[in-house]
This record gives structure tokens, sequence and C-alpha cells, in this order.
């Protein structure tokens, strides 16, 4: 048995450069001169947690720590960047020694090294989602699995079904089970197509996203001397945003960490928000028990935000019990309270953001410190085409404009071919959503369905009053002329069609919509997008906002209007031109500040969204009260919280709103009530 020999640490006297009682706050400087061991750093929003990490890094080294005995682990490319860079200038020399990244790029770094463990070259390449989902299609083929028959999971979803499974740390049917239920007889597919992939990326010395995390788990886990090799090296680790992890990368850590336990970790529980895509803030809430020797840092003191928006901040966040209990500390001076602004609709809701934003920047306010929150994309619809209307240049960070997404735009080529039988693309846009049409088929449809609408013509004094009967017939008709594999999609559609024809509804967008929603396409957008839910609710909010207009004429020229305008397009923050006010939902929102929060469509069952209000547990609930918290939050000095008391049902009936129950918890004392009166012109 070997003796164990202990090396004692020698430090010289150590000569500070940075006054560091001087450039920080108490609570900042308690958590950046902690002494070795396990640290939770709660830091609270706009309290200064990227200052906190970058100054405990220096005082590491000039402790005389060597840079590459540092290990910081962070979310993003540009978090990494911005730390390392902030370092450098404060120790005032090189830092490319020190090992920060992502915890991608620090797990390829590492597999570089050692991907001969895995059967790997070490010249392997990096698979991007897209090569990713083709990669899964090759292998679907060489199974010779019949995707023919019935409804069948496209690459994307099944790309995310099995990346869910990897960051989760779950099997293939605990996944199934608890969030892709609709694919539970696919089970045994899954887990099938799961083995061949990962046998078919190595045979090409290919790694996806995950395995860079996967496979750095597993050469820790599995190789005792690998493992005591990195815990060794690494003396000191840090992990930005701790609350965002899964139990991948949470595992990670723990086997880098090893016995040493000089493991500092950074985040805010109360700003955990991604559970949709495996975080876990359960990694955050155990933490101490995992390290039974932690030591809690809090740092409360909040320098972005004034005292009437924290007031407000602070009392809806206590409502949760599951957290770290704090409270954030104003430094800024007083300014006005949080508005609540009550409105008749949706348009009086974008009419009153439109015209605040616009005397805001009368006031002297940029456009750029302005921003526009929401719980989910499609509550952005009205504010979109007010903003056009207005000439107010915005910009989307929340995806791309509502009304150029693919699923929406999928409808509105069927709106199209009612209100003009010779429109093309529209035609070729819905043949080409069906398995096995391409182009060459596509163009050999549309000759037919043309020629049949010459002949049509010929016996009609206008193609328009019969052509709901005709599209079903013809359509029926064409079937015969399909590729086999989409005769199973072209019978779906059929029976949209006819359905449309029997109801009478091509003229009514409303109807319409909902027809193509409850036929084929809801199921058809399960298969083909993992954020189905998602477009499905973007599709009934787009057939509420169509009531408002007489007619599908009058609807689908708004649509080209503004699908024809520039809004922006989506681009990093340091491209954004001056002067354009950002839309954006809370989850893209987190991390970014405005002088000026407007959150809208503060309503029971929207926000919080009514999955979560279903929950048995409040587990869900509890997240939405987080990204609530999270939107006030944003603002340094004013908030704006606006909810419409009338919604349209589908069968066109008004239906009153609850406000938000997030609302509702903050003290009356805290905040304005705003109710609307709209000024009217006589003549």
């Amino acid at each position: 048995m070997a003796r164990e020999y202990h090396l004692k640490p020698f430090r010289p006297s150590v000569d500070l450069k940075i006054d560091y009682e001087k450039e920080l706050n108490a609570e900042q400087y308690a958590a950046v001169t902690a002494e070795p061991g396990p640290s939770l750093v709660i830091a609270g929003a706009g309290a200064g947690k990227t200052r906190t990490l970058v100054y405990r890094v220096a005082f590491l080294l000039e402790q005389g720590i060597p840079p590459d005995r540092i290990l910081l682990l962070t979310f993003t490319n540009k978090a990494s960047r911005e730390m390392m860079n902030r370092v450098a200038q404060l120790i005032g020399r090189d830092l490319t020694e020190l090992w920060g990244g992502t915890f991608h790029s620090i797990g390829n770094r590492i597999l570089r090294r050692f991907a001969d463990q895995f059967g790997f070259r070490r010249d392997f390449t990096i698979l991007d989602r897209d090569d990713s989902k083709e990669l899964l299609d090759a292998c679907i083929a060489s199974l010779k699995i019949d995707t023919k028959a019935g409804l069948f999971p496209k690459a994307e979803v099944i790309y995310g079904i099995l990346s869910y499974a990897a960051n989760t740390r779950l099997s293939i049917p605990e996944v199934l089970k608890s969030r892709f239920h609709e694919w539970m007889n696919h089970t045994k597919f899954f887990s099938t197509l799961q083995e061949a992939y990962t046998l078919r990326k190595k045979a090409n010395n290919v790694m996806d996203f995950d395995d860079l995390l996967v496979l750095w788990l597993q050469l820790l886990r599995d190789h005792g001397e690998i493992r005591e090799l990195f815990q060794r090296r690494f003396q000191f680790i840090l992990v930005d945003e701790y609350q965002d992890t899964n139990q991948l990368q949470s595992e990670v850590v723990g086997f880098m960490t090893g016995n040493h336990g000089n493991l500092m970790v950074v985040g805010d529980d109360s700003q955990s928000i991604y559970s949709w895509r495996g975080a876990s803030f359960q990694n955050m809430l155990e933490f101490p028990d995992r390290l039974p020797k932690t030591r809690v840092y809090k740092i409360e003191t909040n320098y972005r935000s004034t005292p009437e928006i924290l007031s407000v901040a602070n009392s809806v966040i206590s409502q949760n019990e599951i957290q770290f209990p704090k409270q954030l500390i104003p430094v800024k001076d007083s300014g006005i309270k949080p508005q609540i602004v009550v409105c008749s609709n949706g348009q009086e809701q974008a009419a009153f953001v439109a015209q605040r934003l616009l005397e805001l920047y009368e006031e002297g306010c940029s456009l750029n410190e302005i921003a526009i929150l929401y719980r989910s994309h499609f509550h952005s619809l009205e504010l979109q085409f007010e903003f056009n209307r207005r000439n107010i240049p915005f910009i989307i960070t929340s995806g791309i404009r509502f009304f150029e997404q693919a699923h929406v735009k999928d409808v509105l080529a069927l709106m199209k071919l009612y209100a003009n039988p010779g429109d093309e693309i529209a035609f070729k846009r819905l043949v080409k959503l069906m398995k096995g049409i391409g182009p060459r088929s596509a163009e050999n449809l549309w000759v037919r369905f043309l020629k049949a609408c010459e002949v049509f013509q010929e016996h009609e004094s206008t193609l328009s009053e019969g052509f709901p009967r005709f599209i079903a017939e013809t359509w029926k008709n064409l079937s015969r002329n399909v590729p086999p594999k989409a005769s199973h999609d072209w019978e779906n559609w059929t029976l949209v069609f006819e359905r449309i024809h029997r109801e009478n509804s091509h003229n009514k967008t409303d109807q319409l919509i909902y027809a193509v929603l409850e036929g084929a396409y809801r199921d058809w957008l399960r298969s083909k997008y993992i954020n189905a839910d998602s477009r499905i609710e973007d599709l009934e909010q787009l057939a509420e906002y169509s009531m408002q207009f007489e007619s599908m004429d009058e609807f689908l020229s708004q649509m080209a209007l503004m699908t024809n305008l520039e809004a922006g397009p989506d681009r990093p923050d340091d491209q954004v031109p001056d002067q354009v006010v950002r839309l954006t939902t809370i989850h893209q929102a987190k991390g970014l500040e405005f002088d000026v929060v407007f959150v809208i469509t503060l309503c029971e069952g929207l926000f919080p969204f009514y999955k979560a209000i279903q929950d048995d547990n409040d587990v869900g609930l509890e997240e939405e009260r987080r990204l609530f918290y999270v939107s006030v939050t944003r603002a340094r000095n004013e908030v704006y919280l606006s909810y419409p008391m009338v919604r349209m049902t589908p069968n066109r009936q008004e239906m009153m709103q609850r406000p938000s129950r997030f609302l509702e918890e903050i003290p009356v004392e805290l905040v304005e009530q705003v109710r609307l009166n709209q000024d009217y012109d006589y003549w």
C-alpha cells in the first residue's frame, strides 16, 4: 500500500494589487475572498453576479493559484469572453493559460485528448443540429423502418427527445412518459434508433453537442486515473448561472471537483426558468446537502432598479415556497410606481404600448432602452400590427416575426388558395407539406389542378362561388396522381377541404384555421416540431385575431403588408441598430436590462400558462412566478404591467379575462392602477 506524503502549499507573501474592499460591497467582498471549500453564491437580479465572479478569479490569481489550475464554466461564449477579458484587465496580464469557456467548449477540449477511449479519433468533427437530423434520417433509412404507415416523428422531434434524455439523464421510456406521451407507442423505435445513431456517429468519427458532455461524464466516471488527473489539475472550479445547469452538467461538475471541494457556484434560484429544456434548479437548492461544508453567500444589493420596482419583485417572488429566501435591496433613488394598465382588448393594449413608448421617446428615452416582454410569442401579434401602422421601428429577439413563421405561412397558404385559385406558390406550399412530394411532383400536380380550374370556370359564372365544392372534389381526384408516400397525408387534407365545403367556412378565417388544426395539421406539427404545442397556440391566437377583419381578403392584405415591412431581423446585441424597440419573450430577455419595460397580456391562463396552473405540486406555477420576477427585474426605471379584459373565443363570443394571479399578489399600495379612456374625434 502506497504511503501518502502531503505536500504543503507554499505561497510567497501576497502583495495584492487590487483593493477588494474598496472595489466591492460587503456582500461581494465576502464571496470573493471566501476560504477554499464549497461555496454557494446566491446573487440576486442586478446584484453584480459577473463582477463577483471576475473578482473571485482575480483574487485566486493574486493568492498565487496558477491560471491553469482554475476552471471557469459558463453558459455562453459571450459570458466567457467578457469574464476573461475583465480578469485580464484587472490583473494586467494575459490569461491564455486559464481554462475558461462553456461546458461544451471545455468538453470538446478534454475529449480532443481522450477521444480514443471511446473509439473515436482525436480529429473528430462536431455535428450541428441540422447535421444531426440528417444523420438520424440516414439511420432510419438503414434500419428500413416503415415511416409511411400513419403518423411518424420527423428528425427534428427525434433529435429533441434524444437530446432531452441525454441532458436529464433519463431513459427514453421515462422521457416519453413524462413529456412526449404522444410517442409512447414508438418507445422501441426510439431505443433502437438511439443505438443505431450512436454507432453511426462513431463509425463516421463525429460527435453531436450532447456527446461533448455525455462522453466527458463517462470519461470521468469510468476512468479513475483520468478523473484523478483532472481533479489534481483544477484546484478551483467556478460555475456561472448554476441554476440553469441540468443533471448531466451537475454530475460533470461533481466528478471534476473531487475531494478537494474547492467549488464555487454562482446563480439565482429565483431566475431558474428553463426546466422545459432540462435545467434543474434543484441542483442549486440541494447544493448545501450534497456538500455539507458549503458556505452560503447572499448578494442582495441591487444596482439596477428603483426601490418601487424591487418592492413589486420582492413581494411576488416571496409567494414561492421552494427557494432560498432573499430580499433585493435598492441602491438607486426612488422613482415612479409600476403601473398596472387595464385594457379593453388586445388592440387597445397594443395602442397603449405604442402611444406610451412614443411619449417616452419624446421625453428623451432612447427606443433601444425600451423592451416589450411577453410569455409567448403569439402575445405580440396585435403589437406588431400596431407598430407597423404607426411606423415604430422594432426588432424581434424571440424568433422571426410572427407572420413569417413556417406554420403561420402554411395556414395562410390555404387561405390564399381559397381567395385566389391561381396562386401557384400557395398551392405548391401546401402540397409540399406532404411526405414524398418534392418540386417535380408539386409542378405536376399544379398543372393538373390548373387545368381542372379552367374546365370548372367554363361552367361557372365566377370561380369563387363554387370553389369550396370544386377544391374538395378536385383534391380527392388528384389523389391518384400523388406519390405512394403522400397518399396518407393527401387523404387527411382531403377531409379538411371537405369539411370546409360542408360547413361553408371558406371565407371565415377563424373557422378555416380551426378546420385545419382539427384536421391533419395538428398531428403533422407534432410529428415535425419539438415545440408543436406553442405553434398550435400561435394558430389559435391567429384565428382569434382574424375575427376583427370583415373578410378574408382584407385579412390577407394586412398579412401581406406585415410581411413586406422591415421590422429588423434577429441579430446579436452589438449589431442592433439605433432607435428600435425590442420585442422579446421573457426567456430571451434574461440577462438583459432596459430603462423601461412593458410586460403584456398578463391574463390568468396565459401568464401564468394554464398547464402550469394545472400542475398538482405547484412546481410549474412557481417557475411561472420566477418568470414574472425575471420580467420585472429587467427594468431600471419604469415598469408597465398590462392585460386585456376581453378576448374572443373560437365561436366568436367575447370572453372576460381574469388578471394574472401575479398582479393580484402585489399589494395595492406598491402599484398605480391605470384604466384607459379612449378619446374620439367628432366632426
